[in-house]
């Protein structure tokens, strides 16, 4: 019996000037003798997280009901779609949030205790300290397998010096990721730049390769063309059908990049904004999930953070009928008319949200989808923004975990149930087992069984 089935390393690069694009998972990664037998290249699991500022309007947020039955609430209700692939997490605290004596700063105390269940020392100099982040407890581990072990992306301004919340710095107020309890990975928000970190290796460029590059305004395919037809003629079809869905995605994010540099330039001559950031801010996070969508397609990293608004946040949201700013909303003080404005910037994330899970559940992986093989936390550490609470939080958990998860469920916890409880569960289903995140005291239960 021959064998004529070609086999691709899992590791494989399309590389040119500058550039290098990983591939998505082939059947023709299969070993051959696999292939035969029908078994699929396992695909990895990727672990996720999105947050969102000042809060939600709870009363909006939570289902009635707990179980499989419930009823999506009018905020969640564009995930219906995904009902089956995610649930609803209602309980959760991040104890070290709170003030614990230190005063004000409430809002810089929820983004840095967030992902490490830390309690930040309260400090506006640099001796800032706080915890490392589950997602880069995750990235020292899983990013051995990945050219880059993590991507923090985020939607608006992260400088981390100087004092924006109540004597915390501002490096707590625009950070979720820690590396160190002393080093904060500030998120990414110029589109080309994240794209750059994804495929590009310019680092590396002598200055006439990057000018050469730069002159002629060449896309990244252009550069890696040849080598794609190489490719191309010895897969089989359902793969070459694959790389042709996977590059024209990339194209396609190239392309907004390149016309919201060029609209940019046109609306806002006289501000001070990122490179290639689109005028409407829901194409904006729409850009970056899908670049979280290609990276995680590629195997390029398997951990993401995505930051859609800055702890504080006096983002005003014209394009859904909302021109007044976040932050000073939040503190509505009970006012119908500001509450329901907030439920509206609320329910406009949610949507943005919806749009991410999507993009995964539609994009093969291996034997499922980006959508079955990940686990996406979204939420944040702050419940009712008016008082600043930091219990019963508002949490999702997207995905199936490569079947680790069983979702489709609200599911409600006891009031004091630490949310890094939820992280220590989610180390453990991609094999990260650290002693504790934070102010964890065990595992999260329920998320396995009904």
């Amino acid at each position: 019996m021959f064998i004529t089935h070609k086999h691709v390393p899992r590791r494989t690069f399309l590389r040119g000037l500058g550039v290098t694009i990983a591939l998505p998972v082939l059947d023709a990664m299969t070993p051959a003798m696999a292939a035969t037998a029908g078994l699929k290249t396992k695909a990895p699991t990727r672990l996720a997280f999105a947050y969102v500022p000042n809060g939600v309007i709870m009363k909006d947020w939570t289902p009635a009901t707990v179980g499989a039955d419930y009823a999506l609430t009018p905020t969640l209700a564009s995930l219906e779609p995904f009902r089956q692939d995610m649930m609803i997490l209602s309980g959760l605290r991040h104890h070290n949030a709170d003030a614990l004596e230190d005063g004000a700063g409430d809002h810089a105390r929820a983004a840095a205790c967030f992902l490490t269940g830390v309690h930040p020392k309260k400090t506006a100099g640099a001796d800032i300290h706080v915890g490392i982040s589950v997602d880069q407890v995750a990235a020292a581990k899983m990013g051995a397998e990945t050219r880059l072990a993590s991507i923090e992306l985020g939607c608006e301004d992260s400088r981390t010096v100087g004092n924006c919340d109540s004597g915390y710095s501002c490096a707590y107020t625009n950070s979720i990721s820690w590396r160190t309890p002393t080093s904060p990975l500030p998120p990414e928000t110029e589109p080309r730049a994240a794209f750059e970190r994804l495929f590009g290796e310019d680092a590396t460029l002598d200055a006439a390769a990057w000018a050469r590059r730069q002159r002629y305004r060449m896309s990244i395919l252009d550069v890696v063309s040849d080598r794609t037809q190489s490719l191309m003629g010895s897969l089989g079809a359902s793969d070459r059908r694959k790389i042709d869905e996977y590059l024209y995605a990339i194209r396609e994010i190239e392309r907004r990049i390149e016309m919201a540099e060029k609209d940019g330039r046109a609306a806002r001559p006289s501000m001070d904004e990122p490179a290639g950031v689109p005028v409407n801010f829901s194409d904006y996070v729409k850009l970056m999930y899908d670049l979280q969508v290609v990276a995680f397609q590629s195997d390029t990293t398997r951990v993401s953070t995505m930051v859609v608004g800055r702890e504080g946040s006096v983002r005003t949201y014209g394009e859904i009928g909302v021109p007044d700013p976040h932050h000073p909303l939040s503190h509505h003080r009970g006012n119908p008319e500001w509450i329901e404005k907030l439920t509206k910037i609320n329910k406009f994330h949610v949507d943005l949200f919806a749009y991410f899970l999507g993009r995964l559940k539609a994009t093969p992986d291996g034997d499922g989808t980006l959508l079955d093989h990940s686990m996406i936390v979204y939420g944040s550490a702050i419940s009712d923004g008016n008082r600043h609470l930091h219990y019963d939080l508002p949490v999702l958990l997207a995905g199936r975990g490569s079947g680790s998860l069983k979702p489709g469920r609200h599911i409600v916890y006891d009031k004091d149930t630490p949310m890094t409880n939820l992280y220590m569960t989610l180390l453990d289903r991609v094999g990260v087992e650290p002693e504790s995140i934070g102010d964890s005291t065990g595992k999260l239960a329920h998320l396995t069984e009904i």
